[in-house]
């Protein structure tokens, strides 16, 4: 209604303007009252024509929406001059206002992207195993972890329900871009997988555990994440925490890394476990002046991804005398290499996959599923060989439906004089999952697993669980 009536005082206004111009020349003949009264009339026009002009520059726009300082996420210094700021734009419109007075990072540099995201998962697993019964909150309760596996028919088999949302996660980051073209940011991740803070009788409650928290500027990154040596494009989708846990690398610690287009190398933190002489509980250490050294070339196309990557350590054990047991201190030089990518077969189809090869892989390899090496009768370091390895294939059949098959499995060479025979010889597993997306960004998936460890002893147990999970992501 106000537009109508604004646009029908503009018409006026015209009108009068024009039949003012016409009588013009006729009226500069006649008398003076005649001229002071027409030029009265003209005024009067001018002052209704620029409040009509005031009013159509001031009132919003009736066809769009009113802008807002979402419109102008993104807009960089260089278009400054087109639209200085979004509060300006809010401005604009007196009606309208700003998400936000002032910056959410307001101690962060000029240009700085604020993001914020993560997911809520709930998880129900039912979980039988055949060599006796998993032990009340064992991580292997919450996920498959192959080292866990209870072995021994003699302690019959057992089936337990689980149901946990440990696996939800947080998390933050800025992106920068200086006006030189630096790129600099951080990010920090959490999720809820901690110590627990509460029963489960009541509150369920755990602690928040870090993830991931780096810094980059440029090439360079510092901080934790994921490892240089671990390909994280070719892990598989599972319902379980990682999926083929016996033969994926999988380790997140602190690191010094630089990247160059496909090539990175790392400096990354260190530790180590050995196996006592004759077995036995593991010791673990992280003595040494060398961290553990990785390098990475990854390559990508239409085809998929595909990446080489080694690593190189040193396993140091520096232990003071105790009473009567002497003082040891000794090191050993261990390295490995690994393989993977993934294979798109198709507009619906791919393959994923993986094979890790050569001394002392155990704490990289399915959280630990092995160790490191083992102390002979002289207390010097022995390494224990290993190789590991997954396939997945992967298929869409729809927008909403989509599956995954996977099997992985390792194994480690111990030598039986030093570990005795109580150590994990390998594991494997197989595990098929659907998933179905009913809107965006909303996962159902449903997996069957089955699982299976063995001792160098020859004793061995099975794993087999169902699992379900609930998950959104935002």
């Amino acid at each position: 209604m106000q537009m109508k009536t604004q646009q029908a005082l503009r018409r006026s206004a015209l009108v009068l303007a024009v039949v003012a111009a016409l009588v013009g020349p006729q009226l500069a003949l006649a008398d003076d009252a005649h001229e002071k009264a027409l030029e009265a009339r003209v005024a009067e026009l001018e002052r209704i024509v620029n409040q009509l002009a005031v009013q159509q520059k001031t009132a919003p726009a009736a066809a769009s929406a009113p802008r807002t300082a979402q419109d102008t996420s993104g807009i960089t210094k260089k278009h400054a001059e087109a639209v200085p700021s979004p509060y300006v734009l809010a401005a604009e419109a007196p009606n309208q206002k700003p998400v936000q007075d002032t910056t959410i990072t307001p101690g962060s540099n000029p240009n700085t992207t604020f993001h914020f995201g993560g997911f809520i998962k709930a998880d129900f697993l039912e979980s039988r195993t055949s060599g006796g019964q998993l032990v009340d909150g064992a991580v292997s309760r919450d996920l498959y972890l192959p080292s866990q596996i209870p072995v021994g028919a003699a302690h019959g088999s057992h089936t337990d329900f689980d149901a946990h949302a440990k696996f939800s996660r947080i998390n933050f980051g800025v992106d920068s871009i200086t006006d030189a073209g630096d790129r600099v940011g951080a990010f920090v991740e959490y999720d809820f997988f901690g110590t627990a803070l509460g029963t489960q009788v009541a509150t369920n409650t755990y602690g928040a555990t870090l993830r991931h928290a780096f810094v980059y500027w440029n090439n360079w990154l510092a901080g934790q994440t994921w490892s240089n040596f671990m390909d994280t494009s070719a892990l598989p989708e599972a319902v379980d925490f990682i999926g083929p846990t016996d033969g994926v690398i999988f380790v997140r610690q602190n690191q010094l890394r630089y990247t160059d287009g496909g090539f990175s190398a790392s400096l990354e933190n260190h530790d180590t476990t050995l196996v006592p002489y004759k077995g036995g509980t593991a010791i673990n250490t992280d003595r040494g002046a060398m961290p553990d050294l990785t390098a990475r070339y990854n390559w990508k196309g239409s085809w998929g991804t595909f990446g080489v990557a080694g690593l190189l350590r040193d396993l140091t054990l520096d232990i003071p005398a105790a009473g009567t047991v002497p003082a040891r201190n000794n090191s050993k030089i261990a390295g490995a290499l690994t393989a993977g990518g993934k294979w798109i077969l198709g507009s619906s189809d791919d393959l994923r996959y993986q094979l890790t090869s050569g001394s002392s892989i155990g704490r990289y390899i399915g959280l630990g599923v092995a160790n490191d090496g083992v102390l002979d009768v002289n207390g010097n370091v022995d390494n224990i060989s290993g190789v590991a390895g997954y396939v997945a294939w992967r298929h869409v059949f729809s927008k909403e439906w989509r599956t995954n098959v996977m099997y992985a499995a390792n194994h480690f060479d111990n030598d039986l004089a030093l570990t005795g025979g109580a150590v994990t010889k390998s594991t494997e597993s197989i595990r098929a999952n659907i998933f179905y997306s009913p809107i965006a960004k909303l996962d159902l998936g449903a997996e069957l697993m089955c699982g299976r460890r063995k001792l160098e002893n020859g004793l061995d147990g099975d794993l087999n669980r169902l699992q379900f999970s609930v998950k959104y992501s935002f």
